[in-house]
């Protein structure tokens, strides 16, 4: 896009129409399956357009470097102790303004430049932040990798423990952003405690599952910190969290966070999250079950409709992913970008076979239900997706012919599910409503 100077008024008109277009095209036009997107409730995004987003509260609450934060420290306070509370664990930092932060300042606590982290292999679906080309590299550390197990498509377990005993290390990393099967926190806890390491579990995509009890807490199999995001199964804004079985090292990742990572920490993140959270106390079961069900409905769909599904002998899927080999349609770069020609939002994604150097053209995709789930689709709209994307990637349909029944399926589904709306704001909802 090359802009032309312009007026100040014209080019203010060019942006309200860009942003006004994407508005309509990705939230009544648009099937998404990003896998780590997801939207708020409308009351969430009420709360989230408030004073908040002006300001600043830098340090803790009731320990700020700045006066009139009075309010945020309140909510800051109630989020942290609600979170605690479904998560059963008392040590809660809200301040990251994103999973990556999170995952900075607890690296940084754990290891020191020259310092080496085991980590589960890409093809297991280890985080770019997991690595030395990441956040990891960013901190002067660098990553060993965890064998993997093709067949059962995880962390080699038996290989793992051998490597843990032998190898020098300051922490072991699990979790990820490919992540169809839980990793092995359990089965690994007592030989890295035994090397005096810890254990971080990136819950980044995970996370609403976990809060929905549909996946397993890694903290309470033996996981010493947790991080995660708070925008992509939980359905809140974009934001970061970091959860502690450890008081020391909570005080210690605390005092990091704020001045190494962040100064402000986005303080409208705080009330969304928290009416986020509430959300998923009432909700959060029912919505987590939905998104995995889904999610193994769709792998199943897919796969009837022709296309090579990965872990059918696992059953596909346990979280709100799918992943699919689409070399045969031309590659994951090629079938995005036709897919995307369709309204169809995906990512191309590299699969556990490919090498590296595939990564702007690997073979796979990486699909989620979870936003889809969010606005009420269930197992039979996962069937019409799957064949949608058979036509367009199989059967080579027009893709224009494909978008209309694209924009077909989804004018049914536009309002957002498991959440509150705004008239559940009661006799506030018009004063919430002042700077929306």
């Amino acid at each position: 896009m090359v802009i032309k100077l312009s007026s100040p008024e014209n080019l203010l008109r060019n942006v309200l129409q860009l942003t006004n277009e994407a508005n309509e095209w990705r939230r009544k036009k648009s099937i998404n399956l990003i896998a780590s997107e997801n939207v708020m409730s409308p009351l969430a995004e009420a709360v989230y357009l408030s004073d908040f987003m002006s300001r600043y509260a830098e340090g803790k609450p009731k320990k700020r470097y700045y006066q009139g934060t009075k309010y945020i420290d309140e909510l800051e306070i109630m989020l942290a102790e609600l979170m605690g509370k479904i998560l059963n664990i008392q040590y809660i930092e809200t301040r990251p303004i994103s999973g990556t932060i999170a995952n900075a300042s607890v690296f940084k606590e754990l290891g020191e430049p020259g310092d080496r982290a085991l980590v589960a292999p890409v093809q297991a679906g280890s985080h770019v932040s997991h690595t030395k080309f990441g956040t990891l590299g960013a901190l002067g550390m660098t990553q060993v990798y965890l064998p993997y197990d093709e067949e059962r498509m995880n962390v080699d377990v038996d290989k793992a423990i051998k490597m843990i005993k032998e190898e020098k290390f300051k922490f072991l990393v699990l979790g990820g952003s490919v992540y169809l099967f839980p990793h092995p926190v359990k089965e690994l806890a007592d030989a890295v405690k035994e090397r005096g390491a810890k254990i971080v579990y990136d819950a980044a995509h995970v996370f609403g599952l976990i809060v929905g009890g549909v996946w397993r807490n890694p903290l309470r199999e033996g996981a010493d910190v947790m991080t995660a995001s708070t925008h992509k199964t939980f359905p809140g804004p974009q934001g970061g969290l970091i959860a502690f079985s450890d008081e020391g090292l909570y005080k210690q990742v605390s005092k990091t966070i704020f001045p190494y990572f962040l100064s402000n920490h986005h303080l409208h993140r705080i009330p969304a999250t928290l009416v986020t959270t509430l959300e998923m106390m009432k909700y959060g079961e029912q919505y987590a079950k939905a998104v995995v069900e889904n999610a193994k409905k769709f792998a199943e769909a897919l796969a009837e409709e022709g296309f090579k599904v990965l872990g059918e002998n696992l059953g596909y899927t346990m979280s709100h992913q799918v992943v699919v080999d689409v070399a045969k349609q031309g590659g994951g770069a090629k079938c995005a970008t036709l897919l995307e020609s369709a309204n169809i939002i995906t990512n191309k994604n590299l699969l556990p076979y490919d090498p590296p150097e595939n990564v702007q053209n690997p073979s796979g995709l990486r699909l989620g239900t979870q936003e889809m789930t969010r606005y009420g689709m269930g197992k039979q709209e996962m069937y019409e997706i799957a064949h949608l994307m058979r036509r367009l990637l199989i059967d080579n349909e027009d893709p224009e012919k494909v978008k209309k029944d694209v924009i077909e399926l989804r004018s049914g589904f536009l309002e957002v599910k498991y959440g509150f709306t705004l008239e559940d704001a009661g006799d506030l909802k018009d004063k919430i409503l002042i700077l929306r």
